[in-house]
């Protein structure tokens, strides 16, 4: 074989190479990173601007993988619209964009079909550098937060998956979490309740740190059910519910399940002393001899933590 039939056979080979990869590139294109498949998508340019604003480009291309929840350019105007103060993006101090965006952000890549109903956290920190808990229901669909739905999904990219929804989120503190769980309803009411003259919903709205061990409307009808003079939170002394209420909240501390030790005292609001089992789980010790276990554990939010429970602690 002499020179140039050496040379045209190379070329041949790297030709033939070259429609090969072609071809793979037209049947399968090349998946993008998260933030380039935003850019690419005209409805999420706020995003992009928003995600540039508080300098968070760089994070979300890198190797994740990340599960991004996608506010639409609509959803952003209605966050825009929901404060006079905003007119632009520009307006959202950083702090508070860089905490809302990275509260659609989730480590991992999550599908739509492998969402289930429960809390996630996020990469948005609250105290002590935990993650805020995102709040997923599927029990008709899927909503996130109480606020939003997903309007496209499962947006494969090179470092994770998209979903766009159709608002955007607020990370939520203490009152916030419990608002957005039917299966706290009964605890708002009891903490809103008309005849307090302690404002519970205001001091849960401050800065705390706070640790909050929420009893569910399960565990308040069982203790309506203790009493046959009680068939509604209006028959219960108010006095009696604000102690109780109380009693299930530790003011100045963040305290997550894994940071408890066991035989641990811990002073409530009340005054009245919790103490902590782990012997099986997670036990919360009563002054009334209760051992209430924890069911729900480690729900973060931006001023504290709740730890749902399966029964009313009583001083």
């Amino acid at each position: 074989m002499n020179f140039f039939s050496i040379k045209l056979r190379h070329l041949f080979i790297l030709l033939l190479a070259l429609a090969t990869f072609s071809s793979c590139g037209d049947d399968e294109p090349m998946e993008m990173f998260i933030v380039e498949t935003a850019q690419a998508d005209d409805d999420l340019s706020s995003l992009v601007a928003a995600l540039t604003q508080a300098n968070l480009v760089t994070t979300l291309s890198g190797d994740g993988p990340f599960t991004v929840f996608a506010p639409s350019n609509a959803a952003f105007q209605a966050l825009l619209d929901s404060n006079p103060d905003w007119n632009a993006l520009s307006d959202i101090p950083n702090d508070v964009l860089t905490s809302v965006l990275t509260f659609h952000v989730v480590s991992g890549r999550v599908a739509a079909a492998d969402l289930t109903t429960g809390y996630v956290p996020t990469l948005s920190a609250g105290p002590n550098g935990e993650g805020i808990s995102l709040q997923v229901d599927v029990t008709n669909g899927v909503t996130l937060n109480n606020s939003a739905t997903p309007t496209a999904t499962d947006i494969s990219t090179t470092n994770g998956i998209v979903h766009k929804i159709d608002a955007v989120m607020l990370p939520p503190n203490v009152v916030g979490l419990a608002l957005n769980n039917p299966a706290f309803s009964t605890l708002v009411a009891a903490l809103t309740d008309t005849r307090h003259t302690t404002d519970f919903v205001g001091i849960l709205s401050g800065a705390g740190p706070f640790t909050v061990f929420a009893p569910t409307n399960d565990a308040f009808q069982e203790l309506l059910d203790s009493n046959d003079d009680w068939n509604s939170l209006a028959d219960i002394d108010i006095d009696l519910l604000a102690t109780v209420l109380s009693y299930h909240v530790v003011n100045g501390a963040n305290v997550q399940s894994d940071e408890l030790t066991d035989g641990q005292q811990i002073t409530a609001f009340s005054n009245g002393t919790l103490t902590v089992d782990l012997s099986d789980g997670v036990n919360i010790g009563t002054s009334s001899d209760q051992s209430v276990p924890v069911i729900v554990p480690n729900v973060q939010s931006t001023n504290g933590v709740v730890h749902g429970i399966s029964s009313v602690l009583l001083p």
